[in-house]
């Protein structure tokens, strides 16, 4: 299938983020991909052919001279890709510059992108007839767990973000679609969570069959983009079929009893 829309990714230099990039670009969409990571961005335009741009999406100047800057070219859809953990800290052990990290990447960033964005999307309604905002939110959105403390609070918040936004928008031919994984195994993210302990991460998927990839959700997002304009996935929770649920993961080979 291919697409003429163009899409704005933020978080594209690595993780679900790149893999994201890298189908919408099979897929024939017209990708400009953000991240703060200029090397990185170099290299994935070579490979895709796709455009970059190196934006930090908590720096609200950068954002709002990008988005004067694509007035010109317009998009069809912003995708909120950007996000992250910084630790795994008790509640009574937290640090508030971390949740303070946690709350401008994944709440505050999101805000920005859609405020800055939201007339060029609106533009794009009026020209083609639909829209897309689409957030990568988590299932640490809507379940709180131990040792999540901070970050439960930024998905909550990045989830309400999305659900106030559908509600002002209605009557908009715009699309507001919030895809919350369960597990998913990428290189950076627990790594970034636990503070670089190789140890934590490795027990984190230990004996756990196929953990979500990268590449598994840039599916689903793919796959939402691609419905008819008047369809909207609101939210959608994908998870592993070895995670049930948040506090339920089963170890060790899946079989029937």
């Amino acid at each position: 299938m291919t697409s003429s829309r163009r899409v704005l990714v933020t978080g594209a230099s690595s993780g679900i983020g790149e893999a994201t990039v890298r189908l919408l670009a099979a897929h024939g969409f017209d990708v400009i991909a953000l991240a703060r990571r200029a090397d990185r961005l170099e290299a994935l335009a070579n490979e895709t052919g796709v455009t970059v741009h190196q934006l930090d999406v908590t720096d609200h100047t950068a954002i709002r001279a990008l988005a004067a800057e694509l007035q010109k070219t317009g998009i069809d859809a912003l995708l909120n890709i950007a996000g992250g953990a910084t630790d795994a800290d008790l509640i009574e052990n937290a640090q508030p510059d971390s949740w303070r990290a946690m709350f401008e990447v994944n709440v505050i960033g999101v805000q920005q992108m859609i405020a800055n964005f939201l007339p060029l999307l609106r533009d794009a309604a009026r020209r083609t007839g639909s829209a897309d905002i689409l957030t990568l939110t988590s299932t640490a959105g809507f379940t709180a767990y131990e040792t999540g403390g901070g970050y439960n609070v930024a998905k909550f918040g990045a989830k309400a973000v999305m659900d106030v936004l559908r509600l002002e928008l209605g009557g908009e031919p715009i699309r507001v679609i919030d895809i919350a994984p369960g597990m998913v195994k990428t290189d950076e993210f627990a790594l970034g969570r636990f503070g670089g302990d190789a140890a934590r991460v490795e027990a984190l998927y230990k004996d756990v069959d196929h953990p979500l990839t990268a590449a598994d959700v840039a599916a689903v997002i793919v796959a939402a983009l691609e419905l008819p304009s008047h369809v909207n996935l609101d939210h959608v929770t994908v998870r592993p079929v070895a995670q049930a649920a948040q506090h339920k993961l089963h170890r060790g080979p899946l079989e029937p009893k």
